[in-house]
């Protein structure tokens, strides 16, 4: 029971999207489609556990579930072929009505100032290993393009959170990671405005949506290497593994190691036990740094260097 509802609560929402998008109130321009398309199709793949994850800017909060409007219907009938999504708890889950709307809509409550190592982002993992499709926001909140710190004239993306390192780090095989690029939906729905417009959207916007190539293993591998140099263990206690196709994965993608090494290493035991905690934050960081830039590098293409161009 609980599974056709959530099937009917995703669907429905699905052609209320697709509609809203096909009545000429507004227009979208979609790049590159088939890439998420193949990705989500791709059941051998999954099956062997890689789970695929997106990642886009995040610039209104008719982004999600608006965006998926795009897909094709049949794809909404099938939780595989359906993303997981991290939400707020003080925006979504607000009352009974919206919890249980959100949850049958395969959305993970999150809270917010919690930290990456809460039961949510141990939700994501294991949707992943699961073979499951997770969309992430790694700017962790709405952030319009008139809004982005610059830097030399050109606009950069806000820092994006810890918790997407985390996520891609702790999976048993690596995930396939794929940016996008919203375009357009800030001014379908702009912040700052008041009551009670704010709950509408403006009519006649352009909107867009890219999907890049899915970002290359051996960059995340790169910045992992750091671990291996600093000599914290890249294989698990329990000596388990993962394969996925040819490739073999010491330890499942470092897995369970990382979290397991953080806990070993927390911070007041002694020095070196501090250096190593740093040091796995830091390789987080720079993980989650390599997944901005593929984001803000595709917002570039799309938008030029001022990340607010409309898509063409």
């Amino acid at each position: 029971m609980a599974h056709l509802l959530s099937t009917a609560t995703i669907t429905a929402t699905g052609l209320l999207c697709k509609a809203f998008l096909n009545s000429g109130l507004c227009s979208i321009t979609v790049s590159n489609l088939p890439i998420l398309l193949n990705a989500i199709r791709n059941d051998e793949r999954r099956r062997h556990g890689q789970g695929v994850v997106t990642v886009a800017n995040h610039i209104s909060t008719l982004d999600d579930p608006l965006v998926w409007g795009t897909l094709p219907m049949e794809l909404f009938l099938n939780s595989n072929t359906t993303r997981w999504s991290l939400g707020a708890s003080e925006i979504m889950f607000t009352n009974p009505l919206f919890s249980a709307f959100f949850r049958k809509g395969q959305v993970i409550e999150t809270f917010r100032g919690n930290g990456i190592f809460q039961p949510s982002v141990d939700i994501a993992i294991k949707r992943l290993n699961e073979g499951h499709w997770v969309h992430l926001f790694g700017e962790g909140k709405v952030n319009q393009p008139l809004d982005y710190p610059r830097t030399n004239g050109a606009a950069r993306l806000p820092r994006f959170k810890w918790g997407v390192g985390r996520i891609l780090m702790e999976t048993a095989v690596p995930p396939l990671i794929i940016p996008m690029w919203l375009t357009g939906f800030d001014k379908l729905m702009p912040e700052h405005r008041s009551f009670p417009y704010k709950y509408f959207p403006k009519l006649g916007i352009k909107l867009g949506v890219a999907f890049g190539d899915p970002i290359p293993v051996k960059e995340i591998m790169a910045a992992l290497s750091a671990l291996s140099r600093s000599h914290v263990p890249l294989v698990a206690e329990d000596g388990v593994a993962s394969k996925l196709g040819e490739e073999f994965h010491s330890g499942g993608w470092v897995g369970r190691t990382v979290m397991q090494a953080g806990e070993r290493f927390a911070p007041g035991r002694d020095v070196m036990k501090r250096k190593r905690q740093s040091e796995m934050d830091a390789v987080r960081s720079d993980v989650t740094a390599i997944v901005q830039r593929a984001v803000e590098a595709l917002g570039t293409q799309v938008s030029d260097n001022h990340l607010n161009k409309s898509h063409s």
